[in-house]
C-alpha cells in the first residue's frame, strides 16, 4: 500500500503567492495526500483565494496565531498520514510528479529528502540552494548550516515532534535535527524535488535568526565544535559570495 503524505501549507497575508502554493499541491499526481491549510487570519484576500479550493482542501483553520511555528504546530496537530512536509506559501513543489518520485525512489524510509531550487519575486530562477544536499544525510548534516530545507524534506510523521516555540525563526533546524536524530533510514531522492521563494521572516531579521542558529547547534553538537563550525561557514559564505554576488541560502 502507498504511504500518505500530509502536506501542510502555513499563509497569512500572501494574496499574491497563495494560489501558486495551493495549485502545486493539488495538481500532485500522487493520490493518498491529505492538504492542510493553516491561515493567520489573513486580511487581504488570501482566504477567499484559498476557499475558491476548499473542497479539494482536507482539513482548513483560520485564526490568529502566535508566529510561524505556532501556526506550523496547529497544522502538525491537525495531521493524521504517515508522513508530513511543509510547502508553505510562496513555495512550491518542484513539478506535478514530485510526490510521486519521491516515494518510488524507496520503500519505507524514515525520511526523504531532495535539492531545493531558488527562486524570486518574479518566479526566476536562482540555481540550486548554496547549501547543497549532501548525499548521505544525519542529524550532524546541519554542522555547517542548514543543507536541506524544510521544503525538501519528507518525515515519517511517528518521528515528528512540535517545533520548540523559543525559536521565532529557526525552529525548523532544531525540528529537523530532532527527527533525524531518531531516523534508521534516510534516503535522498535524485534532482529537485522543490521551489523556494527567497525571502522570507529569516531574511527581514537576519541577525535574530543567526542568534537562534547558533544556540541550536550548540545545544546539539557542543559550544567549540559550533564556534569552529561557524568560522568555516562565514568563510564559505563570503567566498560564495564573491563569486556569486549573492548567497542562495
Amino acid at each position: 500500500m502507498k504511504p500518505t503524505l500530509s502536506v501542510i501549507t502555513i499563509v497569512y497575508n500572501n494574496v499574491r503567492d497563495i494560489e501558486r502554493t495551493l495549485l502545486s499541491v493539488l495538481n500532485q499526481t500522487y493520490p493518498q495526500i491529505e492538504y492542510i491549510v493553516v491561515d493567520g487570519a489573513s486580511t487581504d484576500g488570501t482566504l477567499n483565494i484559498i476557499k475558491r479550493h476548499e473542497n479539494r482542501i482536507a482539513k482548513l483553520i483560520s485564526e490568529k496565531d502566535n508566529g510561524i511555528y505556532d501556526a506550523m504546530n496547529k497544522g502538525l496537530k491537525l495531521a493524521t498520514s504517515d508522513y508530513a512536509i511543509f510547502m508553505n506559501s510562496g513555495d512550491e513543489f518542484y513539478a506535478d510528479d514530485t510526490v510521486e518520485k519521491v516515494f518510488a525512489s524507496a520503500d519505507d524510509a524514515d525520511i526523504y529528502y531532495g535539492e531545493t531550487e531558488m527562486i524570486n519575486d518574479l518566479q526566476q530562477s536562482l540555481g540550486q540552494r548554496r547549501h547543497k544536499a549532501p548525499e548521505n544525510f544525519t542529524w550532524r548534516s546541519f554542522n555547517y548550516g542548514m543543507s536541506v530545507s524544510h521544503q525538501a524534506i519528507y518525515i515519517k510523521r511517528s518521528l515528528i515532534e512540535p517545533y520548540d516555540p523559543k525559536y521565532q525563526l529557526s525552529a525548523d533546524i532544531d525540528w529537523i535535527i530532532r527527527a533525524a536524530k531518531k531516523a534508521k533510514k534516510i534516503v535522498k531522492v535524485d534532482g529537485y524535488v522543490a521551489k523556494y521563494l527567497v525571502g522570507g521572516m529569516s531574511k527581514a531579521k537576519h541577525r535574530q535568526s543567526l542568534a537562534e542558529r547558533f544556540d541550536i547547534m550548540k545545544r546539539h553538537y557542543g559550544l567549540l565544535p559550533t564556534v569552529l563550525n561557524h568560522v568555516v561557514i562565514a568563510f564559505k559564505l563570503g567566498w560564495y559570495w564573491l563569486m556569486n554576488r549573492r548567497t542562495n541560502d
